[in-house]
């Protein structure tokens, strides 16, 4: 894959609390660059696969805690937590609290978060430094999961950071794929637009935090261009060469509950402080760049 110049950071031990997307793909880039990586997932499958490439991998569902070992946070010195949170509240630090708090080398976590916790703002632009007001139930889960790692670490030697991620995309996740599987809709409701992010400018600004810790800071991690999601699978039908399916009025569209949430919040993110604090210049500032680089890559 091809990333975004980042700081020569030196190699540590990296723990992912949940091996999704987003987490795994930064996991790689730091193994290639020999950090030691571990993490949890929830099947036996993936303990398999990523074990198979080198990250040590336990089995996590939110029901019991890591029975590994006993010292398995002993040396880790950097973490990212993107489990979803439940109604129970955020599942690592139920079951792991007080091991991370007291681990020794823990020096910087992020908690992966989502705009959500800002609710709906009609449009308008939103910063880090407007107050969260959730309008959702996912919203104020997420809220909750933020504030429990800033408190849980608050008094620690552990910089927390919050990033806050926009819709993520990258390979093997994008509209294309949707494009060419017969699956995209364009879904019309006026005035909504979305802001997006690349999986490898994610990484990208996990890694120059790591480099330029700020505790409790929170990000915006996101594009340059919030759009309306339409504009994304036109360009994506004619970067394929396909027409582009008719849209359908957003009250005329049979959508999941997810969906729906997410259609009724609209706002415009601002970004600067990933730029401005972390020195990141995104290598996919729009949509078009990253479809375009996935596209070409096959």
């Amino acid at each position: 894959m091809s990333e975004s110049p980042v700081p020569k950071i030196p190699p540590g031990h990296l723990f992912c609390f949940g091996l999704g997307f987003t987490a795994s793909r930064l996991a790689l880039r730091l193994l290639e660059a020999g950090w030691r990586i571990s993490g949890t997932t929830r099947s036996l499958e993936n303990v398999e696969k990523w074990t198979s490439v080198g990250i040590e991998t336990y089995l996590f569902d939110g029901t019991a805690s890591i029975t590994a070992k006993d010292d398995l946070f002993s040396d880790i010195t950097h973490l990212v937590a993107s489990i979803p949170p439940t109604d129970l509240g955020e599942l690592p630090l139920l079951f792991h609290q007080k091991q991370l708090v007291s681990s020794e080398k823990l020096k910087w976590a992020a908690y992966l978060s989502t705009p959500a916790v800002y609710g709906d703002r009609r449009g308008a632009l939103v910063s880090e430094a407007d107050l969260p007001q959730p309008g959702s139930r996912r919203g104020e889960r997420r809220l909750k999961a933020e504030n429990s790692w800033l408190n849980a670490l608050k008094n620690s030697s552990t910089s927390i950071q919050i990033m806050r991620l926009a819709g993520i995309y990258g390979p093997g996740r994008n509209v294309i794929d949707q494009v060419l599987g017969g699956r995209a809709r364009i879904i019309e409701k006026q005035d909504q637009v979305f802001n997006r992010i690349h999986v490898d400018d994610i990484g990208t600004i996990l890694m120059a935090s790591i480099d330029r810790p700020n505790d409790g800071a929170i990000y915006n991690v996101a594009d340059q261009e919030a759009c309306p999601s339409g504009d994304v699978v036109r360009f994506a039908c004619n970067l394929v060469g396909i027409t582009a399916p008719e849209p359908i009025l957003f009250e005329d569209a049979e959508l999941s509950e997810m969906a729906k949430s997410f259609y009724s919040e609209c706002k415009r993110l601002v970004t600067d402080k990933i730029k401005n604090e972390l020195g990141v210049e995104l290598q996919y500032p729009t949509y078009r760049e990253g479809l375009k680089s996935i596209f070409e890559s096959g």
